[in-house]
């Protein structure tokens, strides 16, 4: 059964019941993925690590070791 088809079946089955429609599948994805970035940090800061910026100064410390191409 795909996901599509399992979500219809659980709006149909919850009107028949007469109970709100569960949310539509991956609207709550950004949401998900916001948790997880604040849950990295919160264990970042547990570990004594720095909480922000770490990708951003690992790709800035990338960029000035790459050769810059040439067009």
């Amino acid at each position: 059964m795909s996901i599509t088809q399992q979500y219809a079946l659980d709006v149909y089955r919850a009107a028949r019941h007469g109970e709100p429609a569960p949310p539509a599948p991956g609207r709550d994805d950004w949401q998900v993925v916001r948790e997880l970035g604040e849950y990295r940090r919160f264990r970042a800061v547990l570990a004594g690590r720095p909480a922000q910026g770490r990708l951003r100064r690992l790709w800035a410390r990338r960029a000035r070791h790459q050769p810059h191409p040439t067009c």
